[in-house]
């Protein structure tokens, strides 16, 4: 028996072992993808034994392998997942995505390389990005660890580029019926610049739909339209480019304004002029919450209702942070808006606006004197209500009974300062 035929043994026994992983893959990806508001389609697969050995004794005339870990580090695509583009634009923000929410397994490899085909193409052929990458533990619950050892391979191209990418792979690569004729290539090459038009096209409509979705009154019909607002509009306010960390879960902003009646360009307008670069910290959907809900207990309920009813950033691990709305949640959140209203009062003495400074290190340190351990209280108290608010971090119920002492003790504190404009 050969090495061939002996790896392809073994491979049928592993198969759902690649196939498992290449769909925790694609629901991560796809619900990270639909909650920042881009529009994709999503499909994995594990390469069928079939169509895996067939490949192997094609690329066995030259590399002649003489192990199984050789086969193993040339291959891929034992485990793949396709994400087909519907405005091609998108490419840098999934990239966004899938660099910071993935380990990345090697260089994404993006196309066309540059090699010379052997017949003269007057357009440029396929158009993609090939990622190499692997699942992170801390996405997976403790029986879907072993996963994480998976490389899987991402392609991200449009809708368009994958059709044809499909029909040319097949015809060209696996070929049923010999090699292909002058005539047949350059056939293919003729849809490919048809291709390139139609994503030259959909780049148009994407950038159309953003003006549109600016430049009228009417309340945004999805998330979709929202998180085109917010690249169009929140991008001259921000040093450097957006991108998805940036845009955060839209989904759940969405939902927020639609039920408050804020969900209309107009009404968005002022949280976005003091929004602040560092989205790495916050994202933009974030500081938006941030801002609807401050200083309002039942605006606070709503949004953790709606992340409840929304769900975690993938449908295949569950909410470990979750807080039922309980005594300990409502005594928590009541004391940390009296702060804020407190530090609201203050800011308006001081003269200072918008919202980060209601609450930050600086306005803090100058109207309050806090001593330095209460300060960094805050700042972890602060964390663990980002946590609570907006993450999918698990949350102990031991500290938040800790955070709960240490906000009464510091508003204590605070009783003391009797005015603000005096300090």
């Amino acid at each position: 028996m050969d090495l061939i035929t002996t790896f392809i043994e073994q491979y049928r026994r592993e198969f759902d072992f690649f196939d498992a992983a290449a769909r925790l893959v694609s629901l991560q990806l796809e619900s990270a993808l639909t909650s920042s508001g881009i529009r994709a389609m999503v499909t994995y697969r594990a390469k069928r034994p079939e169509r895996l050995e067939q490949k192997l004794r094609q690329r066995n005339g030259t590399r002649e392998y003489k192990s199984n870990q050789e086969i193993y580090d040339d291959i891929a695509d034992f485990a793949g997942v396709r994400v087909a583009l519907y405005f091609p634009g998108s490419r840098e923000e999934v990239d966004k995505v899938i660099t910071s929410r993935f380990e990345l397994a090697a260089e994404p490899k993006t196309f066309p390389t540059g090699a010379t085909p052997s017949y003269a193409k007057r357009f440029s052929g396929y158009w993609a990005t090939h990622y190499r990458l692997k699942l992170r533990e801390s996405s997976l619950q403790e029986g879907q660890k072993r996963y994480a050892a998976a490389r899987v391979e991402v392609q991200v191209a449009s809708v368009l580029m994958h059709a044809w990418s499909e029909v040319e792979h097949d015809l060209v690569y696996k070929p049923l019926q010999g090699t292909l004729s002058d005539e047949e290539y350059a056939i293919l090459d003729e849809l490919n610049g048809l291709v390139l038009a139609g994503e030259i096209a959909l780049e148009r409509l994407q950038r159309a739909g953003e003006a549109r979705v600016t430049r009228e009154g009417a309340p945004f019909a999805s998330h979709f339209e929202l998180a085109a607002y917010l690249l169009k509009a929140a991008a001259p306010l921000l040093k450097q480019g957006t991108n998805e960390s940036a845009l955060g879960r839209v989904d759940a902003l969405y939902e927020l304004l639609r039920r408050l009646e804020l969900n209309t360009p107009e009404q968005l307008k002022p949280f976005i002029e003091v929004l602040h670069a560092d989205t790495e910290r916050r994202s933009i959907s974030d500081q938006i919450v941030d801002q609807v809900v401050a200083s309002d207990k039942e605006r606070y309920r709503l949004y953790a209702d709606i992340r409840r009813r929304i769900g975690p950033i993938s449908r295949d691990h569950k909410h470990r942070g979750t807080i039922p709305l309980n005594a300990d949640f409502g005594t928590f959140m009541r004391l940390w808006i009296e702060f804020e209203q407190r530090m609201r009062e203050a800011s308006k003495a001081q003269g200072l606006e918008g919202s980060d400074v209601l609450i930050g290190r600086r306005l803090i340190e100058k109207i309050a004197s806090l001593d330095i351990e209460s300060r960094r209280e805050l700042d972890r108290i602060r964390m663990m209500r980002n946590r609570v608010v907006h993450g999918e971090i698990d949350v102990d119920r031991a500290e938040l009974a800790d955070a709960i002492k240490s906000l009464r003790r510091i508003l204590k504190q605070l009783d003391g300062i009797s005015n603000p404009k005096t300090k």
